[in-house]
């Protein structure tokens, strides 16, 4: 395979992760802030706030332990190494990585649906189905690859042995 469509496959990961992170960084404090002072007012609202920051800070390790796995997984394929029992591993991190991301956001969308009911944004919702699909649809990429790329390495083991 050509070193170029890895490269920029590479780049693209990059490319991913960092509004990730400056959401991460940037935006979720903020919130977190002002939560905290309607919480100190007592508003009960603040606590449901709480919780789908905890679960969105929680989501963003397993994204990017899946971007790290992906990010290794091109590498293998670099080093021609795409059909090995490493790839496999990578796949299946990835795989439970979008199904820990598929479940995080799962408990957050009751959390969810209140904060829109209280705030007249029903986009919210849609957002989080969104994430709970694209989360959902890597986890079964993942595992479909990852049996795909498991039956070609026992193919490829019984050949080495008849030969």
């Amino acid at each position: 395979m050509e070193r170029g469509s890895t490269t920029f496959l590479k780049i693209a990961i990059f490319l991913i992760g960092a509004p990730v992170l400056a959401i991460c960084v940037l935006l979720l404090p903020k919130i977190a802030m002002e939560a905290f002072e309607h919480a100190q007012d007592g508003a009960q609202l603040a606590y449901v706030v709480f919780t789908i920051l905890f679960i969105l800070y929680a989501s963003a390790v397993p994204f990017y332990i899946a971007l790290f796995q992906a990010f290794k997984l091109l590498n293998y394929i670099d080093k021609n190494e795409a059909f090995s029992q490493m790839s496999v591993d990578a796949l299946t991190k990835i795989k439970t990585c979008g199904k820990i991301i598929f479940g995080l956001y799962i408990v957050a969308l009751p959390f969810v649906y209140l904060v829109a009911e209280w705030d007249d944004a029903p986009g919210l919702i849609v957002i989080n189905l969104v994430i709970v699909g694209a989360s959902l649809l890597v986890a079964v990429f993942a595992a479909v690859l990852q049996r795909l790329l498991q039956q070609a390495i026992n193919i490829k083991s019984e050949n080495d042995l008849t030969v």
